[in-house]
């Protein structure tokens, strides 16, 4: 299944089909026919939806999706915690509803992230039905129009007291083909390592909607920008602007801050830890190239990788070949080499992880941050929010 999933995606995003293999080309005529389906099922929901069939249902506080076009490595999450953060600093406690999506890992590293804050996680395929059992458990206040202002300059002291536990606001985390739900402000990131692949849908491309659907965002985001040329940049802003030329484009990266072990996750190690040394880089996640990037600009003398399928769960066998991989290392290097995995890898697989000793094993720890580029920059982006909340 791994080798499946694996041709898949390289099919999606292959620059060249001449260039493939017999068995990526024997699996195209399938994929391209599921493809086919996909679009026509997606076409009758909308349909269904534009027609009222399908009802869209109204939260009582301001809804903010974060959401995506393609699959995985869009940086959805980073933005939902940074979306999150944003809100809670101005007095207000967002409710974040997620899926917890295979295993849930993306949950829960934003509840350990925000464990202790106003900020909620709700997890559960039905996001109405999670919300409403929280709003009955905290109560909610509408901070949309002047309330979210008022909310701006209060005092916080007495904030704290009127409404620190009431929910003022939602976030829809993978929310853009999460059509049930109204939403006030549509986010759209963009991998800008990978960002249309085929442009082709569903399996056989990487998309989950046309690009089309652009133009109902109200602001996209180019993820991975540190890591992609000027060019390439320049060419996914023409993309977005030629279906809406007034969709603001913003720009974020992720920026290491430090590790942290494995065994404790309390244990915080100085990236330079890794100065000089072997890592092995294990990840499952979308976008494993923008990890390893990030790593070799740490500054280790080697990096190998180890890349599973996103949301893949580590396997005994898995660990079996990765300590096989680490010996070929230890061997042709004369040292013994360091793990490293994502935050999603550790809070999904935490203890299987553990059996990887003696060898070491570090949680690579990032902050999302917003890239000025081209006068659009952390203020900017925080004062948009902020107006289209207001409106």
């Amino acid at each position: 299944m791994e080798k499946l999933k694996r041709a898949v995606k390289e099919i999606a995003y292959a620059q060249d089909q001449a260039r493939l293999s017999k068995l990526h080309l024997s699996l195209i005529p399938f994929l391209s026919f599921a493809s086919s389906l996909y679009g026509v099922v997606l076409s009758l929901r909308h349909a269904l939806y534009r027609s009222g069939f399908f009802s869209k249902h109204r939260l009582p506080v301001p809804v903010i999706s974060v959401g995506n076009l393609t699959w995985g490595g869009n940086g959805k999450t980073p933005m939902v915690e940074f979306v999150a953060k944003f809100l809670a600093d101005y007095g207000i406690s967002p409710l974040i509803l997620t899926r917890g999506y295979a295993g849930g890992d993306e949950a829960k590293m934003l509840q350990r992230h925000l464990l202790g804050g106003p900020v909620k996680v709700g997890v559960g395929v039905n996001r109405m039905a999670t919300a409403n059992l929280f709003f009955e458990k905290y109560g909610y206040v509408d901070c949309r129009g002047s309330k979210f202002s008022e909310k701006t300059y209060l005092d916080q002291k007495m904030e704290s007291h009127i409404s620190s536990e009431k929910i003022g606001a939602a976030i829809l985390d993978d929310g853009m083909q999460h059509w049930s739900l109204c939403r006030d402000l549509e986010i759209v990131m963009i991998n800008g390592l990978m960002p249309w692949g085929n442009h082709k849908l569903l399996p056989l491309g990487p998309l989950r909607e046309p690009l089309t659907a652009l133009k109902r965002a109200d602001v996209a985001v180019v993820h991975h920008a540190d890591l992609v040329l000027e060019q390439k940049l320049k060419d996914i802003e023409l993309v977005i602007q030629e279906i809406k030329e007034s969709l603001p484009i913003f720009y974020t990266r992720m920026a290491p801050s430090y590790f942290s072990e494995v065994r404790n996750i309390s244990i915080k190690v100085h990236l330079g830890a890794v100065h000089n040394a072997v890592v092995l880089c294990v990840s499952a996640i979308g976008s494993a190239d923008a990890f390893v990037q990030v790593m070799e600009k740490i500054g280790p003398i080697y990096v190998d990788r180890f890349d599973f399928s996103d949301h893949h769960s580590f396997q005994i066998k898995d660990i079996h070949m990765m300590r096989e991989r680490l010996r070929q290392l230890e061997d042709r290097f004369g040292c013994q080499p360091i793990v490293i995995v994502t935050e999603k890898d550790y809070d999904r697989d935490r203890e299987i992880l553990k059996h990887l000793h003696p060898f070491q094993v570090l949680v690579l720890c990032s902050e999302m941050q917003i890239i000025s580029h081209k006068g659009c920059n952390e203020d900017t982006f925080k004062l948009l929010l902020k107006e289209l909340l207001e409106e």
